[in-house]
């Protein structure tokens, strides 16, 4: 996988797993949520992702 498509999986994760443990704990965990939806906001606008930079760092091959 190149280092894009992690970045998404991940972040799809921890949508899904923040919904669920706010179903399940509080609903605090929807802050979490937000969290992650700003940052993809953020790193559309921006073209600048942390996540995507500490990846390439650790040798995920970037590109398309």
């Amino acid at each position: 996988m190149k280092s894009w498509q992690i970045v998404h999986v991940v972040a799809g994760a921890f949508i899904l797993a923040s919904l669920m443990l706010s179903q399940l704990h509080s609903p605090w965990w929807l802050a979490f949520t937000a969290f992650v939806g700003l940052n993809l906001l953020q790193a559309g606008f921006s073209k600048w992702c942390l996540m995507e930079t500490l990846l390439r760092r650790f040798g995920v091959q970037g590109g398309c």
